[in-house]
């Protein structure tokens, strides 16, 4: 098998049609959004540790006792 030469492409027939405008962002509804997020992480995440912490002092208490 011989390869092709060194300048070979194949056949070009169309252009691909220009990347389409994105919408714009609003960024201050972007940030708002983040802040609600963080605030609801933040808050799964101390009832999670409050909940670990009291299992782990029943559990405690039922070796000790």
């Amino acid at each position: 098998m011989t390869p092709p030469p060194a300048h070979w492409r194949p056949p070009h027939h169309t252009e691909p049609a220009p990347p389409r405008r994105l919408p714009t962002q609003d960024h201050d509804r972007i940030d708002a959004e983040e802040a609600q997020a963080r605030t609801v992480t933040h808050g799964v995440a101390l009832v999670a540790a409050a909940l670990m912490i009291v299992l782990s002092c029943l559990l405690c208490g039922r070796l000790l006792f």
